[in-house]
Formats: structure tokens, C-alpha cells, sequence
């Protein structure tokens, strides 16, 4: 039978421990991975391995030795409880086991849980677990996770007091990164809360959350854009020692003043236009950017984006003499001296 993906939610949370068994199939390894963990960890609780009520085999084991699985199925355990046996990267050439066990499963057999790749709507795996009666296939696809679906990531790792505005930014996260890396920052937050049971900050979400530039030209940057033109220079060195060269530096100025313009300019202002940024920004990194865009305003950014403009065509000039990064610098406390004039 078919599972659509809103009903396949409240399956995975609570599977039915009577089915013959499961299909798991999408295109992305780490989100079909994620769904057949959290099925089986439902399904079998969690001392299934040391109890021996787990059964793993790659699916293409079966080409050689179809009767594996069967055997597997059948076999009676050590341990009271439910039993399954976990297929891996299953796709038509291990069809015929897997649908020959489908077909002499009885109940009291331990459940077959199989995972695949992009199986087309033709695949002979996909058709036979969609035609039987008392089994399931399931895709999986890019979709965003649902508001329902962060709450149970969050309370699996029993953070539970989330104000509105962190579980926006969570979403924000989770839409901009993968599966894997969300649930692996979670893990992360869990650890950094542990013993604190004040709500959920943004500022505790900014202490773990993935960062989008290096740290050194952020600082860069954030010095520029706030009018600190006498920390450039050591700034600059210090970048300049990383291997970073002017043109780079030119890039990235031009990114962060872009980014600016972009929030400042939205019609709604700039607060409206920094929840439309894509990818998103988060906890401390998006106020301070929030608080640049607000105070440049659209008429200086659009000033400094043709500067920037100005310096990259100097520095990719073939009659350019002066010393690349000292133009750069240059270019750099200007900035800084025009977001200082009023």
C-alpha cells in the first residue's frame, strides 16, 4: 500500500508492529537513512541489537543468496519481542527475494524493512510492496520538514521550551541545510542546554548553528560596515597571512554590502527584507546585519556597491601597479568613513 508523506509521519513515530513490512525509498540517502532509524528505534525500542531482534543485510547479498533473507525472517529469537530485518540499498535486482519473503511472510515473522534510491513508479520493488495488502512504500523527498516534525527532532533530544521566535529560526535552519546536518546541530544543542532548563535563546542557537563565512572576514567585514576604519589594517594582515588575496577580499565586501542593500531596499523594510534572505541568517549574526542595514540606509549602500564595483575593475585591470591589498585597504576605510557620514 502507498503511504502518503503526511500519514507516513505518524507511522514512523508509531508503527504498526503487525505489517509484513516497509519500503523506504528516496533520492536523498541521509533523509531515507533518518526515517528508517527513527522507524525501527519506534518499532523495536532500544536495546533491539543487543538483544538480537535486529537483523542488518545489504541488499546486494541477495543476488547470491536469496534464501538469506527468508531464512532471516523465519529464524525464532533469543529474546522476547518484536523482530525485524533491515534490507539496505535495495533496488530491482533484489526484487525477487525480497517479494518471494513478502509473499511467505506469516504473522509472527519478523517485519522486512527495506531501503532504496529513486525508485521509479515502474521499479518492480516499489509496485509489489504498493500492491500487497498488508505492507507499505513510502517516498521520501526534499520537502521541508514540517513545524511537526522539528517539535519531535527537539523533544527526541528533550528540549521542549521553545519560544516563537527560536522555533522560527530552527525552521529557517532546517530548510536552509540538510537533513543530517540539522539533526547532527540538534545534538549539539542538546548537549550545550544540558542542565539549563531556561527557554530556548536565540543566542543559544547562534552558539551552535552552522556558519556561513570565516570568522576573520566576518570581522572584517563587521568592522567596515560599522565605521571602525582603525582596525582594518590588523585585520587585513591577519587575512593576508591566512593566504586570503585582494581580489577575495573585494568578493566578499561586495557579498556582505549586496546582502545589506537587499534588506535595506525591501519595501517593508529592512526587518522584512532580512526574513526573506536566502539562505537565511540566524540569532546574532542576523541582528548585527539587521542593525548595519538599518543605519547605511539604500542611498549610501547603493554609494558603496559602486565603489566596491570601482575597486574590482582596478584590481583586475591588466594596467592596475599599485599593490593589490593596499588598494584594498583603501577602498575598505572608505567605507568605513562613509558609514560614518551622516
Amino acid at each position: 500500500m502507498k503511504l502518503s508523506p503526511r500519514d507516513a509521519e505518524g507511522y514512523f513515530a508509531r508503527p504498526e508492529p503487525d505489517k509484513t513490512g516497509i519500503l523506504i525509498y528516496g533520492g536523498d540517502a541521509m533523509r531515507v537513512a533518518l526515517k528508517r532509524q527513527q522507524m525501527l528505534a519506534a518499532l523495536l525500542g532500544p536495546n533491539a541489537e543487543e538483544e538480537m531482534r535486529l537483523t542488518r543485510m545489504a541488499a546486494g547479498g541477495l543476488r547470491k543468496d536469496p534464501a538469506q533473507l527468508m531464512d532471516a525472517i523465519k529464524a525464532v529469537g533469543f529474546f522476547p519481542g518484536i523482530r525485524a530485518v533491515f534490507v539496505e540499498d535495495a533496488n530491482d535486482q533484489a526484487a525477487p527475494a525480497i517479494l518471494a519473503a513478502l509473499d511467505e511472510w506469516q504473522p509472527g515473522d519478523a517485519q522486512i524493512v527495506v531501503t532504496g534510491g529513486q525508485l521509479k513508479a515502474t521499479s518492480k520493488l516499489r509496485k509489489g510492496f504498493e500492491a500487497h495488502r498488508n505492507a507499505y512504500a513510502v517516498g521520501i523527498y526534499d520537502d521541508p520538514p514540517s513545524r511537526a516534525e522539528i517539535e519531535r527532532i527537539l523533544g527526541a533530544a528533550s528540549i521542549r521550551d521553545v519560544p516563537g521566535d527560536s522555533m522560527s529560526t530552527l525552521t529557517d535552519i532546517a530548510n536552509d541545510i540538510g537533513p543530517g546536518d540539522f539533526s547532527r546541530m540538534i545534538e549539539k544543542l542538546a548537549l550545550y542546554k544540558h542542565g539549563d532548563a531556561s527557554p530556548l535563546s536565540l543566542d543559544d542557537i547562534d552558539a551552535v548553528a552552522p556558519q556561513s563565512t570565516e570568522a576573520a572576514l566576518d570581522d572584517l567585514l563587521n568592522v567596515v560596515a560599522e565605521g571602525r576604519s582603525g582596525e582594518i589594517g590588523p585585520l587585513i594582515r591577519r587575512l593576508q597571512s591566512q593566504g586570503t588575496n585582494a581580489v577575495t577580499l573585494c568578493i566578499g565586501a561586495t557579498r556582505h554590502f549586496r546582502t545589506l542593500y537587499t534588506c535595506a531596499s525591501h519595501p517593508g523594510g529592512a526587518a522584512q527584507g532580512i526574513g526573506r534572505m536566502r539562505p537565511p541568517l540566524y540569532g546574532k549574526r542576523r541582528d548585527r546585519v539587521l542593525r548595519q542595514a538599518q543605519g547605511w540606509g539604500t542611498d549610501r549602500l547603493e554609494t558603496a556597491l559602486t565603489l566596491l564595483t570601482d575597486t574590482d575593475l582596478q584590481l583586475r585591470s591588466a594596467g592596475q601597479t599599485a599593490p593589490a591589498l593596499a588598494l584594498m585597504e583603501r577602498a575598505l576605510i572608505r567605507l568605513a568613513m562613509l558609514s560614518r557620514a551622516r
